[in-house]
């Protein structure tokens, strides 16, 4: 794939920066509004994915590798699993406990540990989703060759 017009790549630039702010917005305030790290790392991801659509798969030398998954995921991953073990350890035993002071309610530095929750649930949905997209690209080019 080789890619859009100038007007599309430049028009893309603009508005992935956009799309890309607002998901780091609706993952940072999953807490206060509707949201939170699925909805944001989806919104993330489209950012990257309108990139790869306007300059096409060549400007990313995309190639296969039998590797599973990212490093990302299961780094994001594994983070969240040890906020969430940190719970039997720092708070009252329990998994998944809120172990962190909850601050005050309505404020972005409020609610314990799941703005974390988010952030980290965030960048595993982020890198999945752009996984599976890249995947779908790199399989369609293997087999229109």
């Amino acid at each position: 794939m080789k890619g859009m017009t100038l007007i599309v790549k430049k028009t893309t630039q603009l508005i992935a920066g956009l799309v890309f702010l607002y998901g780091i917005y609706v993952v940072l305030h999953g807490h206060l509004t509707p949201g939170g790290g699925f909805a944001g790392g989806v919104i993330i991801a489209g950012s990257f994915i309108l990139l790869t659509l306007a300059y096409g798969s060549d400007f990313m030398k995309l190639t296969r590798e039998e590797t599973g998954t990212t490093i990302t995921e299961n780094l994001a991953i594994l983070t969240a699993l040890l906020i969430a073990l940190a719970g039997l350890i720092f708070g009252a035993g329990i998994f998944f406990s809120n172990w962190l002071p909850a601050g005050k309610a309505g404020e972005l530095i409020s609610a314990g540990v799941i703005p974390l929750y988010n952030i980290f649930i965030g960048i595993e949905v982020a890198a999945s989703i752009l996984t599976i997209f890249l995947a779908l690209i790199i399989f369609k080019e293997e087999i229109t060759k």
